[in-house]
């Protein structure tokens, strides 16, 4: 069950932000009810602290009927249809994991909570718990071929589990709210469920138990052991319970990060724009265009550094502090683009101080997006680090657009 992009630890407390009371959901609608649309449809590694949540799902909204081409069938149970998920994705699931690795859609990215089905499940079928972020869904969903499962969908806003146990939409309210809702004490005759590890520091497992009556039981950090965690009488062996931080990992990160900076870096773009056409003749167009373009380059090289080559060579690059890291990396980039304009008319030691101070700054900014999806950090240590480094990259800012404009006199 494995969540927050695949370098989740339990080690790590997440962010803290908002909270929200989660919504009933009415009972499933006869068959022929339900509507015959689709939608788009890993988990995801994603920055923790990202976007904030969304808003709750409809209260008309059911479990399989708002997207419903992961799907199969519906299975009677005591409490009424309940949809059967697939296992295997189809075109349209790998299609929606696309678009929100670079961004699209991102924050509404998320199906119906309530109560799912894998294979066939009966009354003495195990509980496992997840976000409704989609990505959660299918990372979970499709390593349960063969397992005969309940699946209870909670309400975290389209946040994944470890982000939202930070956020308070994967927590102990809104656990006990989704077994009472979903009527869950009539469709198993045990009194167990299975969470997710990463969703443990927003959860009370004894609060859990006297709200609703179901004992909790931590599930392995990775989706892909559950069948084995599961066989095992959901017993979890030492490396279920340990995180990793692959290059693998480090890098699909990288493309919602980039989309991520994409609207601030074109206002940055156009403030380049201007400032480069200010001279010594008040303002000149053709002076704009070919200083932005060489302004232009040092920002994508700081864009390159901080979101590429900091979560490759993360383990190498000296240094704790993200912060730092995407400074030194920036720094480099910084230093090979003011090089490779160095026979520009334009770029004079000012100019070229100014294009090292920005590189760097940028570099140094986006590295600590990725202090949420690590193992690496806490809570504590990135509000220090943020404390200390963004007071020190705003000054970097206002350094190197003097010195731009600066150099145009």
């Amino acid at each position: 069950m494995k969540e927050c992009d695949p370098m989740e630890s339990s080690e790590k407390q997440p962010c803290a932000c908002s909270d929200g009371q989660p919504e009933t959901n009415p009972g499933p609608a006869p068959m022929e009810m339900l509507p015959m649309f689709n939608g788009p449809v890993e988990d995801a590694d994603e920055p923790c602290c990202g976007p904030p949540a969304g808003p709750p799902s409809s209260t008309d909204e059911k479990p399989g009927y708002a997207i419903r081409n992961f799907v199969q069938e519906f299975m009677t149970t005591p409490i009424g249809l309940v949809p059967v998920v697939k296992a295997r994705h189809d075109f349209s699931d790998r299609l929606g994991t696309l678009q929100v690795r670079v961004g699209f859609r991102r924050n509404d990215y998320k199906v119906a909570p309530g109560l799912y089905a894998a294979g066939k499940p009966d009354a003495q079928a195990p509980v496992l718990v997840t976000a409704n972020y989609k990505l959660s869904f299918d990372h979970l969903r499709k390593h349960l071929a063969g397992q005969d499962v309940w699946l209870l969908v909670l309400d975290t806003r389209g946040i994944n589990v470890w982000c939202a146990a930070g956020k308070g939409t994967f927590g102990t309210q809104e656990v006990v709210a989704r077994v009472r809702q979903t009527q869950l004490d009539k469709v198993v005759a045990h009194r167990k469920i299975i969470l997710p590890q990463l969703g443990a520091p927003g959860v009370s497992a004894p609060e859990v138990k006297k709200g609703c009556g179901f004992e909790v039981v931590w599930g392995p950090v990775r989706a892909e052991d559950v069948p084995v965690f599961l066989s095992a009488g959901q017993k979890a062996e030492e490396h279920m319970r340990r995180v990793t931080f692959t290059m693998a990992e480090r890098m699909v990160l990288a493309p919602v990060e980039i989309s991520l900076a994409r609207k601030p870096i074109l206002w940055s773009l156009l403030a380049i724009f201007l400032l480069s056409g200010i001279g010594r003749h008040f303002f000149s167009f053709t002076a704009a265009w070919e200083r932005s373009l060489i302004a232009a380059t040092g920002c994508v090289a700081g864009i390159l550094a901080g979101c590429i080559v900091v979560p490759l060579l993360l383990p190498w690059i000296p240094g704790r502090a993200f912060a730092l890291k995407g400074l030194l990396a920036g720094l480099a980039a910084g230093i090979v683009i003011t090089a490779s304009w160095s026979s520009s008319v334009y770029l004079s030691f000012g100019a070229g101080l100014a294009l090292i101070l920005m590189t760097t700054t940028v570099s140094s900014y986006l590295a600590m997006n990725f202090t949420g999806t690590t193992p690496f950090t806490s809570p504590s240590g990135v509000e220090k680090e943020m404390r200390k480094a963004i007071p020190l990259q705003i000054v970097a800012v206002v350094m190197a657009a003097g010195l731009w404009v600066g150099a145009a006199f």
